[in-house]
């Protein structure tokens, strides 16, 4: 085979691509501006009818609305922190309850532990004398 023979290249499959019906996302800030989007029926009907009773212009309803949804979740983060420290501190204070109920017990099994002890001497010392007393029986032989 020749190096240099005069040779028609095959055409390479070319590629189009459809139009997304999206735009690409873009990075979203709080000072971003959403000109370029394509906005729903929907969310239009919406923000027209919000500007047109608020009297306002419309794209400033828009950018309150699109932060608005970070607020939202935010505030809902920030509630559902507070319920889970209001639930933490009933926790807290249920097991100290338990704790100082616990404490109190053995204190009281301890204090009956005492008693008891006390009685248990008192009753050895009463037997020790009654035995004592018994020794001195049966001295005429029986």
């Amino acid at each position: 085979m020749p190096f240099f023979s005069r040779r028609e290249p095959s055409p390479e499959p070319v590629y189009h691509p459809e139009p997304a019906a999206e735009p690409p996302s873009r990075k979203h800030s709080l000072f971003h501006r959403n000109r370029d989007r394509d906005v729903s029926p929907l969310s239009s009907q919406r923000a027209g009818s919000v500007a047109s009773s608020s009297g306002g212009n419309p794209g400033a309803v828009n950018k309150r609305d699109s932060s608005g949804g970070l607020i939202v979740q935010a505030r809902e983060h920030v509630m559902q922190a507070e319920a889970a420290e209001v639930e933490a501190d009933r926790a807290l204070g249920e097991a100290r309850m338990r704790v100082r109920a616990a404490k109190d017990h053995v204190w009281r099994l301890e204090e009956e532990a005492k008693e008891e002890a006390r009685r248990a001497k008192l009753k050895q010392e009463q037997a020790r004398e009654v035995s004592k007393r018994g020794k001195g029986l049966g001295r005429h032989g029986l």
